[in-house]
């Protein structure tokens, strides 16, 4: 089990700075990656670099802020590393935590055979990047940023791994010790919630449907890492759940289509 910061007094000098970082990863990274996604989708209609582009401003940001809740941690002198999950596990996951676990492996192999069939395609119709709300087929705006290229696949995998660490670190061990702080003495079951939907709030450019599935997921790498005591396994899990679209051929992905000509078939 892990032992969380009992006070916001453990962050020292660095409280108001670490509760502003904490704030940024629940209001902030809505906003900044739904205007990301977007960008993305629109630069992607004329670029073929937007996808490499856009996995390299990913890691930038990731590592990035990632660093600056490292340095922030490092500044705060009653917070040690066990206490933001820089640990080794000190136990195993409980029977509810280890079947989530175990589902969330099957069904991650499940879509990868739904994605290489095809089925999440033709699912539903097709339509242009920038049409209506996403660049891909509804309640599948994440089929954008597959890989299609072999360029494309090496920086998904670095990608990938970031996910893993970066995020592990920001909305479990970093998020949770704050929002464990502030909070003194909340239950585990209300510390997993929070995770859970900090972290899929996080993912809003994907819709309803990705907010619900990525939510999920962080109750479960959150439940994961309070079982445990670690960030390890958690940072495993969910490096392996991202990794796997690299299973994914590029030819069971939907074709980007080029923005429509101009009436007349004029070109700019």
């Amino acid at each position: 089990m892990t032992e969380l910061p009992a006070s916001l007094a453990a962050f020292g000098p660095a409280t108001l700075s670490v509760v502003v970082v904490a704030v940024y990863l629940v209001i902030g990274e809505p906003f900044v990656g739904h205007v990301l996604h977007r960008r993305f989708e629109a630069r992607l209609r004329a670029d073929p670099a937007a996808r490499r582009s856009f996995y390299r401003r990913l890691l930038v940001l990731e590592w990035g802020l990632a660093l600056l809740a490292v340095v922030l941690w490092l500044s705060s002198p009653g917070v040690d590393a066990a206490a933001v999950g820089l640990a080794w596990p000190t136990g195993w996951p409980g029977p509810v935590t280890g079947t989530a676990t175990v589902l969330v492996l099957v069904l991650s192999l499940v879509s990868v055979r739904a994605l290489r069939g095809g089925a999440l395609v033709r699912a539903s119709a097709p339509r242009r990047p920038g049409e209506g709300r996403h660049a891909e087929p509804e309640g599948a705006a994440t089929l954008a940023l597959l890989p299609r290229t072999r360029l494309e696949r090496r920086l998904f995998a670095v990608v990938g791994v970031t996910a893993g660490v970066c995020e592990e670190w920001l909305y479990r061990g970093f998020f949770l010790a704050v929002v464990a702080a502030v909070g003194a003495g909340l239950p585990v079951p209300v510390l997993v919630l929070l995770g859970a939907v900090a972290f899929g709030l996080a993912h809003a450019y994907q819709g309803v449907p990705g907010i619900v599935l990525t939510g999920v997921l962080g109750g479960v790498f959150a439940a994961l890492y309070l079982d445990t005591g670690s960030l390890l396994l958690p940072v495993l899990l969910h490096a392996a759940v991202d990794l796997r679209f690299l299973l994914v051929p590029a030819s069971a992905l939907p074709e980007v289509l080029p923005a429509p000509r101009p009436a007349g078939g004029a070109t700019a």
